[in-house]
């Protein structure tokens, strides 16, 4: 019942007209929070009733506009000090921000006011005071404004900085359970991946041990699908044995990469088959007919088919009797005991606060298959046998069920982030399919959402009209350069190369450095902004300097070297003060002190031995090592005109030879896979 706008010029100019203030609901389709907030209020017909009378109403996805969402999150924060979604925000008919919050009861309770009182409460400040609410809205405009200028500073960047963030980030360390901080607790999986890479470089064991006991007390617990693979949003206690059941692609996309990291690092199988999982999840359930990667899937569910009602991770919870029932008595014990199935259910103490998972199991990994054959005194063998008979059997009656609602968008900037992830698991896994899956999402990318030399946003059911942001460029520029070291292909780095001429054009401050969210004749926007910081997604500022610097490898261009250097520097600040907000931009200082690292293998892709070395190189963690290939052909071509030295690149004796270079100074080239892993573990 509420009539509402989209954002746009139609809304501003009707809030002019009638001067009344703008109502803007941000929110994203798997949401539990916004649903609740849905089906409370905005589904009332008395509440729309005042909404439609006194606001003018506008509901945002900020999926598919984050530089709305940027700007009114910021301005949440500012008033409030947290945010969160779903977002509410009322504003000047000129959107500028007066008063804002997340999530308002439809009766008053938790110490907050009820939504229709806090309606009218606005209306009557509008009203009665409206000099007042324009000064307060100009005023938070412009504080706003003045803190989010990046511009260069004279502070120096060093491998200080470095060394002082993984102090930071190891002091965070939750010994007990794994990860940083306490609940709710969210992957943010550029924070142990910085740490591993500084970890491993510094061979500094306890910053590496702290990562492999985050990914796996993660992987044990309950955020991990445990039937059906990929990860969950976040886990509500400190333990990761609740989770917020939502499923979001970035999410997965950046896990995935952080397990393929792990299993280089250890040399261990449990993270690369965690690896697997997460990708098998990805190709059943979140890629489109044609490729391409959609974008979440719901933490509701309907309880039962037939009944309306919905409830929080009722497609994944369990009763202990439905797993008797399904298992047969002696197949049962053993996975009851493995997955700490309890008869009562097994949610702790109050991280149920909806009384949602009452008498029902969360499957997570209690025992390790050692401790499992030893309780049930039988072979390790037999243990494994049994699991994956019952998780099968589980799977398939789960499959029965209603399914979460898919949101089965397809956005840009995280099916970048997910091309990289398949391609560096097709180079680390050596399975061609996943690099089959990353071409097809590149490909679908290039023929759907990249029109008249620009990106747009998203695709569903067609593309969007919503031009591409920088975050879509960045990462889908991170992808390109990730599946090049995959297939070779220099069509991807071409495309590459347009598309951050692109970016540097729409979003770079040539002036201070770093790039902003929006273009600079977006329509409709408040303020340009940076961002700053790497959160559940990598900020694009932190993607675009990484990038910048591989681009300088690739090109050796110092054009691409200085712009990196410049966008660095506009964070020198605040890396040097709070450097644990910007985990992979430390990742790209990281790049940029090191001496530039390649290794070119020389001989047809096809070739056996050729693909033998290639695999050698890709079983080491060698992070800021460029791969080239000089296969002789048009790849090598392309690449000689920008490497003199690649040119001259050839087998060794007619056999297929390595060459492991520092700054293009390279060692003698060696055929023997033997010696090539010698050079490569220097």
């Amino acid at each position: 019942p509420v009539d509402w706008y989209p954002w746009g010029d139609e809304a501003f100019a009707r809030a002019r007209s009638e001067d009344k203030p703008i109502f803007l609901s941000l929110g994203y389709s798997t949401c539990h929070w916004c649903h609740v907030m849905e089906r409370e209020s905005f589904e009332n017909e008395e509440l729309a009733k005042y909404l439609n009378a006194n606001f003018v109403s506008i509901k945002v996805d900020r999926e598919e506009r984050p530089d709305v969402d940027k700007i009114y999150m910021t301005a949440v924060q500012f008033m409030s000090g947290s945010g969160g979604w779903p977002l509410n925000c009322f504003l000047t008919p000129d959107r500028q921000p007066f008063y804002g919050g997340t999530y308002f009861p439809p009766e008053a309770k938790y110490g907050r006011p009820s939504f229709l009182q806090l309606l009218q409460n606005i209306h009557e400040v509008w009203t009665q005071r409206h000099g007042e609410v324009l000064s307060s809205a100009k005023d938070l405009t412009q504080r706003m404004a003045d803190l989010t200028q990046k511009e260069a500073t004279n502070t120096l960047l060093h491998a200080r900085v470095l060394t002082n963030a993984a102090e930071q980030f190891k002091q965070e360390f939750d010994a007990h359970h794994g990860g940083f901080g306490g609940a709710p607790k969210f992957p943010r999986p550029a924070q142990p991946a910085f740490l591993l890479r500084h970890g491993v470089k510094q061979h500094d064991q306890p910053a590496i041990n702290m990562v492999m006991a985050t990914c796996e007390k993660m992987a044990n617990g309950g955020m991990n699908d445990q039937l059906g693979g990929g990860f969950a949003r976040y886990s509500v206690d400190a333990k990761w044995l609740v989770p917020h059941f939502e499923k979001m692609l970035y999410d997965n996309a950046q896990l995935l990469q952080l397990y393929l990291d792990a299993h280089l690092v250890s040399g261990h199988d449990a993270p690369a088959d965690l690896a697997r999982d997460i990708i098998r999840y990805l190709l059943r359930d979140m890629t489109h007919p044609d490729s391409g990667f959609y974008s979440a899937e719901d933490a509701d569910s309907i309880i039962e088919h037939g009944k309306p009602e919905h409830a929080e991770g009722a497609f994944y919870v369990w009763k202990k009797a439905e797993i008797d029932t399904a298992l047969g008595e002696d197949a049962a014990k053993i996975f009851n005991r493995v997955y700490g199935v309890e008869a009562e259910g097994n949610a702790p103490a109050g991280s149920d606060p909806m009384g949602e998972f009452k008498g029902a199991n969360i499957l997570i990994q209690r025992l390790t298959l050692a401790e499992a054959a030893k309780a049930f005194q039988k072979p390790e063998a037999e243990i494994v046998a049994s699991l994956a008979d019952s998780r099968k059997k589980l799977f398939d009656l789960r499959a029965k069920r209603p399914r979460p609602h898919l949101d089965d968008k397809i956005i840009t900037a995280w099916n970048g982030l997910m091309i990289s992830a398949f391609a560096r698991a097709a180079q680390v896994l050596d399975d061609p399919a996943y690099l089959a899956a990353a071409q097809k999402s590149a490909q679908f990318i290039r023929a759907e959402l990249w029109k008249d030399g620009a990106l747009l946003r998203s695709y569903r059911q067609g593309a969007s009209n919503v031009a591409g942001f920088c975050d879509d460029y960045a990462a889908l520029i991170q992808g390109l350069l990730d599946l090049y070291e995959a297939d070779f292909d220099t069509g991807w780095l071409q495309w590459a190369l347009e598309l951050q001429a692109k970016q540097d054009a729409l979003f770079g401050d040539a002036e201070h450095g770093g790039y902003f969210g929006v273009q600079k004749d977006a329509p409709n926007i408040l303020l340009r902004m940076k961002e700053d910081y790497d959160g559940a997604e990598p900020s694009p500022n932190s993607v675009a300097a990484l990038n910048l610097l591989r681009l300088a490898q690739i090109t050796d261009s110092k054009d691409f070297r200085d712009r990196a250097a410049k966008t660095l520097a506009a964070f020198a600040e605040q890396l040097t003060k709070t450097p644990t907000a910007l985990p992979q931009m430390l990742v790209a200082l990281d790049a940029s002190l090191d001496e530039p690292r390649q290794v070119v293998i020389a001989g047809p892709r096809d070739d056996a031995a050729t693909r033998a070395l290639l695999r050698e190189r890709h079983a080491h963690f060698l992070p800021n090592t460029l791969l080239l290939l000089a296969d002789g052909g048009a790849g090598q071509k392309w690449l000689g005109e920008r490497f003199e030295f690649v040119k001259t690149y050839g087998m060794l004796q007619g056999k297929p030879a390595a060459y492991v270079c520092k700054n293009f100074r390279c060692d003698l080239p060696t055929s023997d896979v033997a010696k090539l892993r010698e050079l490569l573990a220097k």
